[in-house]
């Protein structure tokens, strides 16, 4: 017999992510900082989830929300155009690269990579190639939680629950200068290899983060890695699919990260930063010469969702892009970069950090039990959550990862604070992270007593 759930929130009924967890209620944020119904105040040195990146409480955005809410609030995308929609897709058009012009407007990063995948089965569709669908992806990665996202996705302990359900897209180790420099994954050959394992007549895209997020810790592929990614594409007819959800909307320093490495992908995928969190908005933005064929055979795109192009995410959106121009805010994510890694830097004092990586301000430190073999800790020792609920009891909000090393070992801490910190305030940041590491190794210690 199945015993009743033991649940924390007795007067709830909020279906949690974590059924065994007490979370506080947080009721307020301002700038880099979060706090809840106590008053207790926690820095926010993730942006929630890598979120976000104007920070929270700001005004401007709230107004223009509740204005257009005011205004009209919803029309389906497929009747109606709207104000909100058209401006929105203007701005962007202003910094996003020459080639990228097209922008569809969804509600999440997962539901963007999945209209990104079947853009370009579409498009080869379209082009009279029916026999190219597959979409070569990388191990480690993270493309999304719904089962076609997932399927593209190289985090094995999320995967392992579902794999009945998930489709067998091929995949590629991904590049790590930490572990493996030099290798064949770190310079592109491992992609063509597998186009000709596959066939090129298959393969209708390559799908890769330009700076690998959470599941690798913000590593940062060399600009060679990614000229020769965009030669082996143009060769064999492969589209590149950049998914900057995370990395795009100026969190690398640049408004996009494969602007680090001067490549030009066929189909852009926002989300995240792209509304700072005051909205759920995500976008795939794609080159003319991917909707042309598009128009000259269906007539459009055959991807249909309730809130596509709906007015109020659009205007958080805007309003978000906006503010990030007017505030010189992703040129402030760029010159805050040194000060970021040079405090993080004191952290490699501590025997137990393998590695500090990233760009902008987004940081991942790799845990290894030996710095020196960069054997990682075993995750029955869940080093990386240890280290998280650490800093949550001292104030500070890390994003864990785990598992990256070889589908299960591997433990990191992700860094991915609002632009808009002070640099007295990444200096609380950092200490409160050494402090959090003190403890760790404090309770190590004790416990081998």
């Amino acid at each position: 017999m199945v015993q009743p759930l033991s649940y924390q929130y007795p007067d709830s009924h909020v279906f949690y992510r974590k059924l065994k967890r007490r979370y506080s209620c947080i009721v307020k944020g301002d700038g880099v900082y979060l706090y809840d119904e106590t008053r207790r105040r926690y820095l926010d040195a993730a942006g929630g989830a890598m979120v976000a990146n104007i920070g929270h409480g700001v005004a401007e955005i709230a107004e223009a929300v509740a204005t257009q809410m005011a205004g009209i609030a919803y029309v389906n995308g497929t009747a109606f155009t709207n104000r909100a929609a058209e401006e929105l897709a203007a701005e962007l058009a202003e910094v996003l690269p020459a080639s990228l012009r097209f922008s569809y407007f969804l509600c999440s990063g997962s539901e963007a990579i999945e209209a990104s995948v079947k853009l370009a089965r579409q498009y080869w569709h379209a082009r009279g190639r029916q026999s190219k669908w597959k979409i070569i992806s990388r191990t480690p990665s993270y493309h999304g939680n719904t089962l076609a996202a997932l399927s593209l996705s190289g985090r094995e302990h999320y995967r392992a629950l579902y794999q009945p359900l998930l489709i067998d897209f091929p995949r590629i180790p991904a590049p790590d200068s930490y572990r493996h420099p030099g290798c064949e994954a770190c310079t592109g050959e491992a992609l063509e290899q597998e186009i000709l394992k596959q066939g090129a007549e298959t393969v209708a895209a390559f799908l890769a983060e330009p700076i690998i997020g959470s599941s690798a810790g913000a590593m940062v592929p060399t600009k060679e890695y990614y000229g020769r990614v965009a030669e082996i594409c143009r060769t064999y007819d492969v589209l590149f699919i950049a998914d900057e959800v995370l990395t795009g909307m100026g969190r690398t320093g640049k408004w996009f990260a494969c602007e680090h490495f001067q490549i030009q992908p066929d189909i852009l995928v926002l989300g995240k930063g792209l509304s700072g969190g005051y909205a759920p908005l995500s976008a795939v933005v794609a080159r003319e010469e991917i909707l042309a064929p598009l128009a000259q055979t269906s007539g459009g795109f055959n991807h249909a969702q309730t809130y596509s192009h709906t007015p109020v995410i659009c205007a958080a959106g805007l309003a978000t892009v906006r503010y990030l121009k007017q505030h010189k805010l992703v040129q402030r994510c760029h010159e805050l970069e040194q000060v970021f890694f040079t405090k993080l830097s004191r952290l490699k004092e501590f025997g137990v950090v393998g590695d500090i990586r990233g760009k902008g301000l987004l940081a991942g430190i790799e845990f290894v039990k030996d710095p020196d073999t960069k054997e990682p800790f075993t995750r029955a020792e869940k080093f990386a959550e240890r280290v998280t609920d650490a800093a949550f009891r001292n104030g500070l909000i890390l994003w864990p990862n785990t598992g990256h090393v070889d589908g299960v070992n591997g433990d990191i801490v992700m860094l991915a604070p609002p632009f808009i910190i002070r640099e007295e305030q990444i200096e609380e940041m950092v200490a409160l992270l050494e402090r959090s590491l003190d403890q760790v190794a404090t309770e190590a210690q004790s416990n081998c007593v």
